[in-house]
């Protein structure tokens, strides 16, 4: 792949794949388009929208899809929900696997040269808390699989569905995404919560990694020779008190002091349940996010390191870079994103 290579990027104006917009083009890639829903906000890619083709449609529209995808040799299929919502349960589907199928069915027809997909590390088999989990992992039937897990995992179902019917295909499956995004949504939402006050850590752990690292990955990826490959994304583990506490410092707040247990958990989840009817949004915690943040799981990242000049960004780092970008971003309408990861070529000099 060269920087003319022609690309499609689903899912732009979402938090990895304008991240992943942003390292293209710092890549030097020039031929470049990117799907877009109409009134998706473009608070992520404000300041890189002139530098790219964009594509009004919706991978849920084959048409307006296949239009998107003409001459286009590589995609990358950023597009995705991201819910614990049961209301969102049928939307979720129905993005995540009729959409990704729509994706891959318009690429073996038009004779797309790969694609890359990502997937989630939900769509590995949990079966077990405190085991270390690695791209081997075989799915199962488990309570740990939430209904996002088992939308990601039947996506991914439909990417492997297209290496067997010729279909040059990758797949990155990244723990929790931390970076700058939108504030009051998905892991950037950690840093407004805890700007907040809020005095409550729950008692798991989990995987986390910096979204310039995965941008930076996919690209190396799509690049590469590599194909028909998984490769788990992650940095490192953070019980979820550590996460909130090293925010906290980042921030200069109050680092939150309460445990939640199961007793709790219980009563926040209804609480925001009641709380999202009344005033008609959705509920920023639900049954399955409260059980998530209780659950110990740790990711083996050894295969993705065996390649490339690549090391991950420290977490540390990384909560440090995202505070800052949440401290500039206070009262200015645009969402800046952390400056990006170096270029190979920058690495070598």
């Amino acid at each position: 792949m060269d920087k003319n290579s022609s690309i499609l990027v689903t899912g732009a104006t979402g938090f990895i794949g304008a991240h992943l917009l942003q390292q293209l083009l710092a890549d030097g890639y020039t031929n470049i388009r990117a799907l877009r829903r109409p009134g998706s906000p473009m608070d992520l890619v404000e300041d890189l929208a002139g530098q790219v083709d964009w594509a009004d449609g919706d991978i849920l529209d084959i048409f307006a899809l296949e239009e998107a995808m003409q001459e286009r040799a590589y995609v990358f299929h950023c597009a995705a929900v991201v819910s614990f919502d049961p209301a969102e349960a049928k939307h979720l589907r129905t993005v995540n696997i009729t959409g990704t199928a729509n994706v891959v069915n318009t690429a073996l027809k038009l004779g797309t040269r790969k694609l890359l997909y990502v997937s989630s590390i939900a769509a590995i088999g949990r079966t077990k808390q405190g085991i270390t989990i690695d791209e081997t992992a075989k799915w199962e039937r488990s309570p740990f699989n939430t209904r996002y897990a088992v939308s990601k995992y039947q996506g991914e179902m439909e990417i492997w569905r297209g290496f067997a019917e010729g279909l040059d295909i990758a797949v990155v499956n990244p723990s929790i995404v931390l970076g700058s995004g939108f504030w009051h949504s998905g892991p950037a939402h950690f840093f407004s919560i805890v700007d907040g006050g809020f005095p409550f850590y729950p008692v798991g752990t989990t995987g986390l990694v910096d979204v310039r690292d995965v941008a930076w990955y996919m690209i190396r990826l799509m690049e590469s020779d590599i194909k028909n490959e998984r490769f788990i994304l992650n940095a490192d583990h953070y019980p979820y008190r550590q996460l909130l506490t090293e925010i906290a410092k980042a921030l200069q707040v109050p680092p939150p002091k309460y445990k939640v247990g199961k007793m709790l958990r219980g009563l926040f989840w209804r609480l925001a349940w009641l709380q999202a009817k009344l005033m008609n949004k959705p509920p920023f915690l639900t049954r399955e996010t409260a059980r998530n943040s209780s659950w110990v799981f740790y990711y083996d990242n050894q295969k993705s390191l065996r390649y490339f000049d690549f090391k991950y960004t420290p977490i540390a780092e990384t909560i440090k870079d995202t505070a800052a970008a949440y401290q500039k971003a206070q009262g200015q309408k645009a969402v800046r994103l952390s400056p990006n990861r170096p270029s190979i070529s920058e690495q070598s000099v």
